[in-house]
């Protein structure tokens, strides 16, 4: 057991040396040191969990809380980056924003194939939590344009 689990972790750790130079020759940030080579990071500022992450017309999108302010907790938004392959990735602009709810927590997205919510066929939506000072609040999002543009659903209270 023992040897396959050594076996196993050499596997991943040449895996990962080969996988690094793709990523520096994509993007310059990639050759910062103590910057991740596998896994996901921003290109700037705080991250913490991810919060969606849907494949639609051949792209894995991923959502994540982001404060593209800053190095530490606050402002929290949705970043967006998206994926043909799940190693490299592409930065969009940010999915969603603070507004007069508060800022934008925890939540999930999915695809609605068949437009049950009444959004559009194929609709991205995103459910989350809006955190304010008057307290939290579940809200609604959606996409009809490959998660590049997103509206707030206004019915919710």
């Amino acid at each position: 057991m023992k040897r396959k689990l050594s076996v196993l972790l050499i596997c991943f750790m040449v895996m990962g040396l080969l996988l690094t130079p793709a990523f520096a020759a994509d993007s310059g940030y990639y050759d910062e040191p103590y910057r991740n080579q596998i896994h996901f990071s921003p290109e700037t500022n705080w991250m913490n969990d991810p919060n969606g992450m849907v494949y639609y017309k051949g792209e894995y999108h991923l959502f994540y809380q982001h404060n593209p302010y800053g190095t530490t907790w606050g402002s929290l938004h949705w970043g967006h980056a998206v994926s043909k392959d799940l190693v490299h990735w592409k930065h969009l602009p940010i999915a969603l924003s603070p507004d007069e709810k508060g800022q934008i927590f925890s939540g999930s997205a999915v695809i609605d194939w068949n437009n049950t919510a009444g959004f559009g066929k194929e609709a991205m939506v995103a459910i989350f939590t809006h955190a304010g000072e008057k307290g939290q609040v579940q809200s609604i999002a959606y996409s009809l344009y490959k998660g590049r543009t997103w509206k707030m659903y206004k019915k919710i209270q």
